[in-house]
């Protein structure tokens, strides 16, 4: 046995770029592990100027000079982000807002629904079930009503930290964005002087997921575009809210269209029943999602990572377990970033 560890440990850690590797990552999991709520602003400003830079390198390609092309790039990205928080997620609280206020009205509409379902066919309800069904469902609720009511007590504390995060990303995106070189530069004397592997292993996960970051963004934008117009000439109650939502959904492949159809039909057939209308918003979400499906995403992702669907959701089994919400929205590129190390670690032969 121990001739055998002795060989995996000699054959995988021999090389000094795959021990250096090997403390980063280590290093980097404690940290966002333990600190990850208070590097959250630095992470982010991190991931937009890293998507940025993509548009910087397109422009200077056009032969525009670095700091008109840093300049014409952030102030985009600052119209955008203004529009976000000035119009968009105003309309997007309000509706949040009025949709949790009408849950009361949705649960009594499905417990008269059920109701009538077993009064109908008696074969496949029995009134215990149904009563059952009804207790532990008000228990989650009433559960669910005390764990909003604790946290909004500390919302004013919460508000302030939005506030203070929603200045400091653009700035911070700012100088990440225009003194790029220089930080990796200064980045790079840490490194090891051999760092052929590193270099390789960058390049790849660089090269697939910044196009797969690039792209996704896009695929967002046009998902929940498309939807919160069609779901607005359909009269649908909360369009931008659901809207928005499905272009979200995106992010996570198959679970997020799972998790996003439920809110869609429950408002649908509240708001409309059984009828010739609540059919045509299914038809109308179903050619949505099989256009981003068929059409979309080949066209966004044709030169990307192709990952298949277990192992995606492992990645959000195992990458939301350790960091929450941002594992599982960061779930793919953490894959690729995985899939790149063991493809890339550096091994050495082993004599017998």
């Amino acid at each position: 046995m121990y001739q055998v560890v002795r060989k995996w440990f000699n054959c995988y850690f021999s090389d000094p770029e795959a021990v250096f590797m090997f403390f980063v990552l280590v290093g980097a999991v404690i940290v966002f592990r333990i600190m990850g709520n208070i590097l959250v602003p630095i992470i982010a400003s991190i991931i937009i100027a890293y998507m940025l830079s993509g548009f910087v390198r397109r422009l200077k390609q056009l032969k525009v000079p670095d700091l008109l092309a840093v300049t014409l790039v952030y102030l985009f990205f600052l119209s955008l982000f203004l529009v976000l928080i000035i119009w968009l997620l105003p309309i997007l609280i309000q509706q949040l807002t009025n949709l949790v206020a009408e849950v009361p009205h949705i649960v009594n509409s499905g417990q008269k629904y059920l109701i009538e379902l077993q009064a109908k066919y008696p074969e496949f309800f029995s009134a215990g079930q149904l009563k059952s069904f009804f207790a532990q469902f008000n228990s989650y609720l009433t559960q669910a009503g005390q764990y909003l009511l604790s946290h909004s007590l500390t919302s004013i504390g919460n508000t302030i930290t939005v506030i203070i995060y929603f200045i400091l990303v653009p700035l911070m995106v700012f100088f990440f964005l225009k003194d790029r070189h220089v930080l990796v530069n200064w980045f790079e004397q840490f490194l090891p002087a051999k760092r052929t592997t590193i270099t390789q292993i960058w390049h790849e996960v660089d090269k697939k997921n910044g196009n797969y970051i690039r792209g996704k963004i896009i695929e967002i934008v046009i998902v929940a575009f498309v939807s919160v117009v069609a779901f607005f000439f359909m009269g649908l109650n909360y369009a931008a809210l659901l809207g928005f939502g499905v272009g979200l959904s995106v992010i996570v492949p198959y679970i997020g269209a799972v998790l996003v159809t439920i809110p869609v039909v429950i408002v649908g057939l509240i708001q409309w029943g059984w009828s010739a209308h609540f059919a045509y918003l299914i038809i109308v979400y179903t050619i949505i999602i099989a256009l981003d499906a068929n059409l979309l995403v080949p066209l966004l992702f044709s030169e990307t990572m192709k990952i298949h669907p277990v192992v995606i959701i492992l990645a959000v089994l195992l990458f939301g377990g350790i960091w929450g919400f941002w594992g599982v929205f960061f779930a793919i590129p953490l894959a690729t970033l995985v899939h790149a190390l063991l493809k890339g670690w550096p091994r050495s032969i082993v004599q017998e």
